[in-house]
């Protein structure tokens, strides 16, 4: 079958958002929450307080992602719930009030549109939470509640917060927080589907998909693209699987994944044994042990023969999230390793995305401190907010960088060469890994011009006879275009 994703993905920069602690609002607004005593701001997070982010707060600083380079965002969870990372839902039709509720969302939807910025938003689809009605209806009422089949109640009494006894329901992950929803049942099958549909007649522009690995219900994700394609059918479906995603790639469910695929080799790559091991053992995507250019370039053949060109292109790209430690405190604060990385996420086919704070050098480990508040300006890395700006504003130029073939050339030591090319367009990256600098002789006789510009980093670049001679300097990076 013809596999079809939205055109616009294939061109977007995206940019993670995790609501509590991106923006608060400086404006006098409406509130339920007047004097609300929130964490600070500037102190290390926590993983049950609140440091009172809010939407209106994103609102106004859509100038400075639109000036960053930004064309989507997507938000972790908004909708109503009792944790401050909101994968607990309370409520699929409320944005948390302690966001602005349905009218801050409204508003930064509309303003974000305006400025063609695409919002995509977090379906937690898999489980609810104890607060949710339905389950809280069973908490009440136990064996008689009508709501018993919408959730895997496994026997009696249930116990929702008395860890010293048996839940006896399916939490996720064993989380009796999180209680399941039994997605055979065709209702709460039918609950899902309306508020997939619902958001998107509200005009949002795609949903990211929460563990979707865990509905195993036969035919499930195809309704869900099925009934969200009716609405919109540009709307983007990507789901959070950290591993080959074939099975939900073949065209009738997702549009793309969370490419932890490419997260791992570019970090190996980047990085390499300066990567903390401690932070990279527990989540699933491995980006050890240190990779040689020739290795990665393997790594890298490998992931582009696994999907689909079209599939390639709709994947969202990224460095690292809130599942992740932060790619700085990962490399043990070797800010070149994050340049290297950053440019080879926006020069790889696919949407690439950044984890806020990422582009002005906010560190983290684990959860939760790779959810700490975005930074006061004061605080910023401007050379990493830079070249952040540069590497954005190069991929928007070059549409050869958005969807044109993916080509290597060179792969051998610390260097990586290859080109991006689209029709007569053509466009050579390289990198040096490495501690020393390096000269590479690189055959590009297939090339049917020679770039020979330097859009990007520094280098020494002549041509011979369809060879490309580079000279590169230790650690770093660059962009060549036609002058």
């Amino acid at each position: 079958m013809e596999v079809k994703t939205p055109d616009w993905v294939k061109h977007a920069i995206f940019y993670q958002i995790f609501p509590d602690r991106f923006a608060k609002s400086q404006q006098n607004r409406k509130r339920l929450l007047k004097n609300a005593t929130w964490e600070a701001w500037e102190a290390l997070p926590t993983f049950q307080g609140y440091k009172g982010g809010d939407l209106w707060g994103v609102s106004e600083k859509l100038d400075y992602l639109q000036d960053l380079g930004i064309t989507a965002i997507y938000f972790t969870p908004i909708f109503q719930s009792a944790s401050n990372h909101r994968y607990h839902t309370h409520d699929y039709y409320q944005v948390d009030p302690m966001l602005g509720g349905n009218t801050a969302f409204c508003d930064l939807l509309a303003a974000a549109h305006q400025r063609n910025i695409k919002i995509v938003l977090d379906g937690v689809f898999n489980h609810a939470s104890r607060g949710i009605f339905f389950f809280h209806d069973i908490l009440e009422n136990g064996p008689y509640s009508p709501w018993l089949d919408w959730f895997k109640i496994q026997g009696w009494p249930v116990s929702a917060y008395d860890g010293s006894k048996p839940a006896n329901y399916v939490g996720w992950a064993g989380n009796r927080a999180l209680p399941q929803f039994n997605h055979d049942n065709p209702e709460v099958r039918e609950y899902i589907m309306e508020i997939a549909e619902f958001w998107v007649k509200q005009g949002i522009d795609g949903w990211r998909l929460d563990v979707p690995f865990e509905i195993t219900t036969p035919g499930f994700w195809q309704e869900f693209r099925s009934r969200v394609k009716s609405v919109n059918p540009d709307a983007y479906i990507v789901g959070e699987v950290w591993r080959d995603s074939r099975q939900w790639l073949d065209g009738t469910q997702f549009d793309g994944v969370m490419n932890y695929l490419f997260t791992a080799p570019t970090i190996a790559f980047t990085a390499g044994s300066r990567v903390d091991l401690e932070l990279v053992e527990e989540p699933s995507y491995e980006p050890y042990p240190a990779l040689s250019a020739s290795e990665y370039a393997e790594k890298i053949q490998q992931l582009l023969k696994l999907y689909p060109w079209e599939i390639q292109l709709t994947q969202l790209n990224l460095l690292d999230s809130h599942d992740t430690a932060r790619l700085l405190t990962i490399a043990n604060g070797d800010r070149a390793s994050v340049e290297l990385a950053t440019l080879l996420l926006m020069t790889y086919p696919g949407a690439p995305s950044i984890y806020y704070g990422d582009e002005v050098g906010l560190p983290g480990k684990f959860d939760p401190d790779s959810r700490r508040g975005f930074p006061p300006e004061s605080d910023w890395d401007l050379e990493t907010l830079a070249y952040h700006k540069q590497l954005i504003g190069l991929r928007s130029r070059y549409p050869a960088l958005q969807i044109g073939e993916y080509q290597i050339l060179f792969a051998e030591g610390t260097i990586y060469v290859f080109a991006r090319i689209l029709d007569n367009e053509e466009v050579i990256v390289a990198v040096n890994i490495g501690t020393e600098p390096v000269r590479a002789n690189v055959n590009a006789a297939k090339l049917h011009s020679q770039p020979d510009k330097l859009v990007y980093g520094d280098a020494n670049v002549t041509w011979n006879q369809g060879y490309l001679h580079l000279s590169l300097p230790s650690r770093s990076g660059c962009i060549l275009g036609v002058g």
